[in-house]
């Protein structure tokens, strides 16, 4: 399907060629741009892909609209990896406009897709997340996890968190990142970001650094290598609070994608060092709202689970008793855990995503059908 949308947007003569492209994205509020050889460049609106009324892209426009965009540094990734990613600023007077720009080869040709990043970073009330977030936030070390596929809004929520400590405790923040998505303005705490590939040469190296740099807290960005969980687990253990991502479904399913990373002989340990300093996983999906408040402007909500470290959890890591996770979360509502039905169920509830919607998603869907219902069920022992 697509979108009427205007082509005679104008771009500055001093501008990227590329940047009209990205202007109707802003302009129309596309949360993501989408460019491939063959098809007319598209966008993300509310959720759904719609294309633009363009031409179809060929290999010479998506080359001559790319490549001025890249660093020789970047380009050089590009054609030694296949793809690369970085960040790419567009501004309007004073305003700036921020993309997470991937750029990658497919069948030997270019494609580009592009995530609009907000300037400002939401509060938890703006992105609907649990209050029990801000409590998440007050460790004085270990490690918080966001977990969730790629465009579930991990980056965001972190943001959001680190931003509510920024705004009410004097700590030294460091993220490491590729590419920096939110820019941060100090207020309480002082704020330094680190782009690597810019302001250091890779994640071993700066992640090295950060542990010499009096921090705080330290946002690693994604957990994509068993170096990168290991630095990581290495500044928890000396006293820093670590913030990361991960690519997983669920709070229970991030433990074994976290051991995936090593060797089975390493499991044991693992599961020591885990039990010991991770505090919280928070598996996030995000999820189109009813048309009530799409109309207000809202047309995505997160749906959270949210698993902290209590010793009931610790036991069941420890104990490779992984498969229990789910109750114990369940179990753990006064401690602020949710699993995803309850979450469903709340969104659903508040009208904010409609049952259809809440059943398509839910892991569990007899459990949403009966929660809705105010059937509880009974929890089996896991100890």
């Amino acid at each position: 399907m697509s979108t009427a949308v205007d082509p005679k947007i104008e771009t500055p003569a001093n501008e990227p060629e590329a940047n009209k492209l990205f202007r109707m994205c802003i302009k129309y509020a596309g949360s993501d741009l989408h460019l491939k050889v063959g098809m007319p460049p598209s966008m993300r609106l509310s959720g759904v892909l719609r294309q633009m009324q363009l031409p179809p892209l060929t290999s010479s426009d998506m080359e001559r609209l790319m490549f001025p965009l890249l660093s020789p540094r970047q380009r050089g990734i590009l054609d030694e990896e296949g793809g690369v990613d970085f960040a790419h600023l567009v501004f309007d007077g004073d305003v700036e406009t921020r993309f997470r720009v991937n750029l990658f080869k497919q069948r030997g040709r270019l494609s580009l897709v592009a995530r609009r990043v907000n300037n400002k970073i939401p509060s938890f009330e703006a992105l609907h997340l649990p209050a029990v977030l801000a409590d998440i936030t007050q460790y004085d070390q270990g490690i918080v996890i966001l977990a969730g596929v790629t465009g579930s809004g991990k980056s965001t929520t972190i943001a959001s968190m680190l931003q509510y400590v920024n705004e009410r405790e004097r700590m030294h923040i460091v993220t490491i990142e590729d590419p920096v998505e939110y820019t941060f303005k100090d207020d309480k705490s002082i704020i330094n970001q680190r782009e690597v590939g810019i302001d250091v040469i890779d994640w071993d190296t700066a992640l090295k650094h950060a542990v010499r740099q009096d921090p705080d807290i330290i946002l690693v960005g994604e957990m994509r290598d068993r170096e990168t969980f290991s630095a990581a687990m290495h500044a928890a253990e000396t006293g820093h609070l670590v913030f990361g991502t991960i690519h997983a479904g669920t709070a229970p399913s991030t433990i074994g994608r976290l051991l995936d990373l090593f060797p089975r002989d390493m499991h044991s340990s693992l599961r020591q060092s885990l039990a010991f300093n991770l505090k919280a996983v928070i598996a996030q999906k995000l999820l189109p709202t009813t048309k009530e408040w799409a109309d207000k402007g809202v047309g995505r909500v997160p749906t959270n689970e949210i698993m902290r470290i209590n010793p009931t959890v610790k036991k069941l890591i420890l104990n490779e008793d992984d498969n229990k996770l789910g109750d114990a979360i369940r179990i753990g509502k006064e401690e602020g855990m949710m699993d995803f039905t309850e979450s469903l169920r709340q969104l659903v509830v508040a009208e904010k995503i409609e049952r259809a919607v809440a059943f398509e998603v839910a892991p569990q869907p007899e459990s949403l059908k009966m929660a809705l219902k105010g059937i509880t069920i009974n929890q089996p022992g896991i100890l």
